[in-house]
C-alpha cells in the first residue's frame, strides 16, 4: 500500500478497479456505481453471497463489544444492515449515526430503517470517510463494512476513524480480503469475473459496476497490510480474523 500511496503522490492517479484514474475522478466514478446499484443493492448482496453476507454482518456486530447507551458510527453504511444491528445493541439511551458519501444509498438506508420501525436512536449523515464531519472523540465505536475498498485515500479514512473515537474506543472493519487457500483462487476468480458481472447485468442492467466491484476486491490490501495501515493510523491492539477462508476479514483496533 505504501508503494500505491507513493504512486498517488507522484502521479496524481489511483486505481478504480484495474484502471488508473485521476485521484479526483475516482470519487465521481464510485458515486456512479452506487447511484446505479442502490435500488437493488441488498438483493444483489443476497444473490452474490447466497445470503452469507448477513451472517458475516451479524457476527461482526456480535463480537463488537457495543454496549447499551453508547454513541456509535457506521461509515459507508449504505442501506443500513450494520446500523440496524447497532441500533438494537445501543438501545433507547444510545445513538447510531448511519453515514454514507452517496445520497442514493443513504436515502435507501433511511427508508429501510423507517420501514423496520427503527426511528428513535438513528441519525443520518452525508459524510466523506476521508473528512468526517464529527468532533474529536465523539464515538465509543466506529465501523466500516464493505466500504473501505471504495475510499480513494484509505490511510486518511483510517486516521479519521481514529480521530473521532473516544480514548478506549474501538474501530472495526469488515471487508473482502485475501483467500487463505490458493486452491480456491481459480474457482473464486471464475465466479467473480464470470458469473458476477452477468448477474449484475441480469438484475440491475449494470454489468460494469459489478465488474468494478470484483476488481476492487483484488486491489484491496490483504490482511497483514491493512493491519499495518491501522497501526500507522494510530490504533493499538490491532487484530484480524478471517471468515469463510479469507473471503472476508474482520479487523479491529483501539484508540489508546
Amino acid at each position: 500500500m505504501e508503494e500505491a500511496d507513493n504512486k498517488t503522490e507522484k502521479t496524481g492517479t489511483t486505481h478504480f478497479g484495474y484502471r488508473d484514474v485521476a485521484v479526483g475522478e475516482k470519487t465521481r466514478l464510485v458515486h456512479q456505481v452506487f447511484d446505479s446499484v442502490a435500488g437493488k443493492y441488498d438483493l444483489m448482496n443476497d444473490l452474490m453471497s447466497f445470503g452469507v453476507h448477513r451472517l458475516w454482518k451479524r457476527h461482526f456486530i456480535a463480537i463488537s463489544g457495543i454496549q447499551p447507551g453508547q454513541r456509535v458510527l457506521d461509515i459507508a453504511g449504505g442501506t443500513g444492515d450494520i446500523a440496524a444491528l447497532m441500533s438494537k445493541r445501543v438501545g433507547a439511551h444510545g445513538s447510531v449515526v448511519l453515514s454514507d458519501i452517496n445520497e442514493s444509498m443513504l436515502a435507501v438506508g433511511r427508508q429501510q430503517m423507517e420501514d423496520r420501525g427503527l426511528v428513535g436512536n438513528i441519525e443520518y449523515s452525508l459524510a466523506d470517510a476521508e473528512q468526517l464531519p464529527f468532533t474529536d472523540g465523539e464515538f465509543d465505536f466506529v465501523s466500516i463494512a464493505f466500504g473501505l475498498r471504495n475510499v480513494t485515500n484509505q490511510p486518511a479514512a483510517l486516521e479519521e476513524m481514529h480521530r473521532v473515537l473516544k480514548p478506549g474506543g474501538r474501530a472495526m472493519i469488515l471487508e473482502f480480503s485475501k483467500l487463505e487457500f490458493d486452491g480456491l483462487k481459480k474457482l473464486y476468480d471464475g465466479y467473480s469475473f464470470g458469473l458476477l458481472p452477468r448477474l449484475g447485468k441480469l438484475v440491475t442492467d449494470d454489468e460494469d459496476s459489478y465488474r468494478y466491484l470484483a476488481e476492487s476486491i483484488r486491489k484491496h490490501p490483504g490482511q497483514d497490510e491493512l493491519a499495518d495501515m491501522m497501526v500507522a493510523a494510530g490504533f493499538n491492539n490491532v487484530t484480524y480474523r478471517n471468515l469463510s477462508g479469507g473471503i472476508v476479514a474482520i479487523h479491529g483496533g483501539f484508540h489508546d
